[in-house]
């Protein structure tokens, strides 16, 4: 499930977990330490948001409005919410996996479950990291592809803000 919550900026008590052991019930003869795994770092973003929303309309009201809402749950202080957020923010930092491949795969999750602001959220956080159009248009037609017609008026949507990122 995509959350478009996730911002090193609202979330700075995020912290990078280690990832647990195998348990010896599912460990098998190639069993890998910690050290075997990529390590886990921060992405590095080529654009700041101010760039995106200075440069799409719909990436500002996006932006401002997800600022708004996410303050309003911050406000909560609800301790299982910020559990998820941190295993969100975890989930897409770089590792064996890079940030921009894991961003392209939210966009298609997102896509195929037909919510807006996801969308929005992993095509602002792809073209921040330097993901190219063709990049996202290419994740957007797997998207289609898996998630059949019902896909469209998000891809038009999709489309629109792409537009204006990428002129």
């Amino acid at each position: 499930m995509m959350v478009e919550s996730r911002s090193p900026q609202q979330v700075p008590s995020a912290t990078i977990l280690p990832m647990s052991s195998p348990s010896s019930d599912h460990a098998s003869s190639a069993d890998h330490t910690a050290a075997d795994r990529p390590e886990r770092k921060e992405p590095t973003y080529l654009f700041t948001e101010k760039y995106v929303a200075d440069k799409s309309e719909i990436a500002r009201r996006f932006l401002e409005t997800r600022a708004r809402l996410n303050a309003s749950v911050d406000k909560a202080n609800n301790f299982l919410v910020k559990r998820f957020y941190n295993i969100d923010h975890n989930t897409y930092l770089e590792g064996a996996l890079p940030s921009k491949t894991k961003e392209l795969m939210g966009l298609v999750g997102s896509a195929v479950l037909r919510c807006d602001d996801c969308i929005n959220y992993h095509a602002i956080q792809a073209f921040r990291l330097g993901v190219t159009r063709a990049e996202q248009e290419e994740s957007l037609n797997v998207a289609l592809v898996v998630g059949g017609s019902i896909v469209v008026p998000h891809l038009r949507r999709a489309y629109e803000l792409l537009d204006e990122m990428y002129g």
